[in-house]
């Protein structure tokens, strides 16, 4: 027995069970309903990105003051973290640099197959 056919048995058989009711009955019934219907919460319409659905709702009216700035100063976090990683790293660069064009390394280590693959191992790292 499929779904639909489960669903039609009981609808009749919640039918047959609504005409034995007394009319009292039905009538308080009748006026719960229409109570309940007038209880009812409207849906509001709220805007919703077209391909995203109910996913991505914004309601900008239930932002708080403090929520924003917590945002904000994650955000500044972020940003001053990527941009001291972002300097550290031309610092070692420029160290390496340096000690290259000050000749502070033996001249062995130019010759040495090693200190290339370390130099193009540093460059492809970035």
């Amino acid at each position: 027995m499929n779904e639909q056919h489960f669903a039609y048995k009981v609808r009749q058989h919640l039918n047959r069970g609504a005409h034995d009711l007394r009319p009292e009955t039905l009538d308080r019934l009748a006026a719960a309903r229409q109570a309940a219907l007038a209880r009812q919460k409207e849906a509001i319409a709220h805007p919703v990105l077209a391909a995203a659905g109910n996913f991505f709702s914004f309601r900008f009216g239930d932002f708080r003051f403090s929520q924003t700035v917590a945002a904000l100063a994650l955000l500044l976090c972020a940003l001053y973290s990527t941009f001291w990683i972002a300097d550290q790293r031309v610092q070692e660069l420029g160290d390496i640099d340096s000690a290259i064009l000050s000749d502070e390394l033996p001249i062995g280590a130019f010759t040495d197959k090693g200190f290339a693959a370390w130099l193009d191992s540093k460059s492809s790292a970035e």
